[in-house]
């Protein structure tokens, strides 16, 4: 195993990641901009106000993209352990 396989493999398990957590965030990003625009709009400066449609958005995300996620983490897992023994050489 030299330095481009650990690279590479660094790369891959990064962009694995991203895909897994970047929806989730996103769409986290989006609805607290938009409670925070409300916020300022109507002068209701309650910290927990935005912390329920967070929430709520998060659990739908989960239930309609996870399946995806989890499948995706097991291909990725199971691509590594598939090429163990090429490193190993």
């Amino acid at each position: 195993m030299n330095t481009s396989d650990v690279i590479t493999l660094g790369q891959d398990a990064l962009l694995v990641a991203a895909m897994i957590a970047g929806p989730l965030l996103l769409g986290i990003l989006i609805v607290g901009v938009a409670i925070g625009l409300i916020q300022a709009a109507t002068s209701v400066q309650e910290m927990t106000l935005s912390f329920i449609p967070k929430l709520i958005l998060l659990v739908v995300l989960l239930f309609l993209i996870g399946n995806w996620q989890i499948t995706l983490l097991v291909t990725h897992f199971q691509e590594l352990l598939m090429t163990i023994p090429l490193y190993l050489q």
